[in-house]
């Protein structure tokens, strides 16, 4: 089940620059079409993604 981190704990724990999450995060969004973070979340569990 994905936990609800903000981005910057994402940055934290991966490594990366919170700037980086944000944009990984926007083409994500953009690819799965959703509006949101958690929008996208629900589109991957119901394609099974995760």
């Amino acid at each position: 089940m994905p936990k609800g981190m903000t981005n910057k704990e994402i940055a934290r724990i991966e490594g990366f620059t919170e700037v980086i999450v944000k944009m990984h995060m926007r083409s994500i969004c953009a690819k799965l079409n959703a509006k949101n973070r958690t929008h996208a979340a629900m589109i991957a569990r119901q394609m099974s993604i995760i």
